[in-house]
């Protein structure tokens, strides 16, 4: 692939007109507007399921969960995305420049895909760690019945634990569970 001679360096405010008149979503970094591939329906179900389980267990305390119409700036990087599910706890903190997007996610979930896991194992998850509010990062897998929690620790790192079908995935961060054979039944296709 031949790169381009000259490369367009979109300004944030460029970015914000775009999706104010796009029914696509895109992410922002370093100048670059990019695209975000849609989701298969399988995706779009485990994304739900997980936003359905935690609803119960969120609503009567300070944090609440949003889906992925909700973006998600990183101020230090300047990653503007749109997580799958994002939770905050307490008032939400809104970016400078962009009054629709927050900034201090407690809780962020991806859905793995074949064609976003690496990105969301490896540059994304860069990204959200320098965001100092969050303290875990779940990937849900799309593979296998697992959820996979990185969860940071007192000195600012983050540790991973692995959740397989009949295992409780700890959202202590949230104060909440994830049951990962109730979370992929609950994303089962009917009848199937």
């Amino acid at each position: 692939m031949v790169a381009p001679a000259h490369r367009i360096h979109y300004t944030y405010a460029e970015y914000l007109t775009l999706e104010a008149s796009s029914n696509v979503k895109h992410e922002y970094l370093d100048g670059q507007i990019y695209a975000m591939a849609g989701g298969t329906p399988e995706h779009a179900a485990l994304a739900a399921a997980v936003i359905g389980l935690l609803f119960p267990e969120l609503r009567r305390g300070r944090c609440r969960a949003y889906d992925a119409d909700l973006r998600v700036r990183v101020p230090s990087t300047g990653l503007a995305t749109y997580p799958d599910v994002t939770v905050v706890c307490g008032p939400i903190e809104r970016d400078a420049q962009d009054e629709q997007a927050v900034t201090n996610p407690t809780l962020i979930v991806e859905v793995l895909s074949r064609s976003t896991e690496e990105y969301d194992r490896g540059d994304k998850f860069e990204h959200y760690k320098s965001l100092a509010s969050l303290r875990q990062y779940v990937l849900v897998s799309h593979r296998e019945r697992s959820v996979e929690v990185w969860t940071r620790d007192v000195d600012g790192d983050f540790t991973s634990a692995i959740a397989r079908d009949g295992d409780v995935a700890h959202l202590a961060s949230i104060g909440a569970r994830l049951d990962v054979r109730e979370l992929y039944e609950a994303a089962a296709e009917p009848g199937a």
